[in-house]
């Protein structure tokens, strides 16, 4: 046995000595110092050894698991230290290289115009008004005079959760829930996202935003209604632009109108952005549909007002002469970075 000893430890220090990676050390571990190692199973041989020769025998065992055991950690303790070395030899870092550039990025085209025509309406007084994009019926049709079965709902056909929920499909229940709150007079805009069952196309979205905006005093005409739009084309697009006002029809204003402004990059003499019209659609407007006030519980015989919508995007589009709607929705940075 004793013999044996010396042979196991010889072979295990070789082994040891040959190892150039950690595992092949812990190979080495398992296979003489483990459950089914050689010195274990030797160990396990010592019933075969004379009562008087198992206390040196026993000692001599311990004696070389020991010393296995220091070789072991002193060689592991040596690759880690190569390993180590190693790691910092290739991951150096040059402290005098320039840093890398983080890129900032900035806003989005239909968040710059957003915030351009808030600020030309809270500069008129008006506040910016939010409200929900889950919306009931009730608010989105029924108190802006588009009851059941009216044709203006096939217009701004939606997405119905059930009967009386639904996305809503523009932006003035928030003006309702204003004039229903009965804080009079009432000077608002409403921004936000809207939507319709569109198909995706260069001018169409299913998701898309709005702004519309709503005075509500005592004494408002129509005349309030053209200053008011007059003042903001000019100060969006121009001090030389003019506006001009086209009978429409809508349900919750009467009378109504669409409004264009002249063209800004031809200056109404018509060119291919205007489609040789020199006019330029931006939004839909109108008085205050009595009705409309009534619903609300506000006297039509003392109160009138005026109301106007238009589509952020289109103002995006016009101000800086995109072409397609769907860019400013794919993300990409060679685009977006342009403005």
């Amino acid at each position: 046995m004793k013999e044996q000893l010396e042979k196991i430890k010889e072979e295990a220090l070789k082994q040891i000595a040959a190892s150039d990676a950690l595992e092949k050390l812990n190979d080495i571990r398992v296979s003489y110092l483990g459950k089914k190692g050689q010195l274990t199973s030797l160990l396990k041989g010592m019933k075969d050894v004379s009562p008087e020769e198992r206390p040196k025998v026993g000692q001599m065992v311990n004696d070389a698991r020991a010393l296995i055991e220091g070789r072991l950690e002193e060689a592991k303790t040596a690759l880690a230290q190569k390993a180590r070395e190693e790691q910092l030899r290739k991951e150096v870092i040059d402290v005098t290289l320039p840093a890398k550039r983080q890129e900032e990025g900035h806003r989005h085209p239909n968040t710059i115009a957003l915030e351009e025509v808030e600020r030309i309406f809270i500069g008129m007084g008006y506040e910016v008004v939010e409200g929900p994009e889950v919306e009931y019926d009730e608010y989105n049709f029924e108190k802006l005079n588009i009851p059941k079965g009216h044709p203006a709902r096939d217009e701004q056909d939606t997405f119905y959760i059930n009967d009386s929920i639904l996305l809503r499909s523009q932006t003035s229940p928030v003006q309702v829930r204003t004039m229903e709150q009965g804080k009079l007079p009432i000077r608002m805009i409403a921004p936000g996202r809207v939507f319709r069952s569109d198909e995706v196309d260069a001018t169409h979205s299913p998701s898309f935003h709005q702004i519309e905006g709503l005075v509500i005093d005592k004494g408002i005409t129509f005349a309030d209604l053209k200053g008011t739009l007059e003042e903001f084309a000019k100060e969006m697009f121009g001090t030389e632009t003019k506006v001009k006002f086209r009978p429409h029809h809508f349900p919750f204003t009467e009378p109504s109108a669409e409004v264009d402004v002249s063209c800004f990059k031809c200056g109404g003499k018509g060119c291919r952005f205007c489609k040789g019209s020199g006019w330029i659609e931006i939004l839909g407007c109108g008085m205050v549909h009595p009705h409309v006030l009534e619903m609300c519980n506000i006297d039509p015989d003392e109160y009138s007002g005026f109301a106007f919508g238009v589509g952020l995007e289109r103002i995006a589009l016009l101000k800086y002469e995109i072409d397609d709607m769907r860019l400013l929705y794919e993300n990409d940075i060679r685009f977006l970075k342009q403005f």
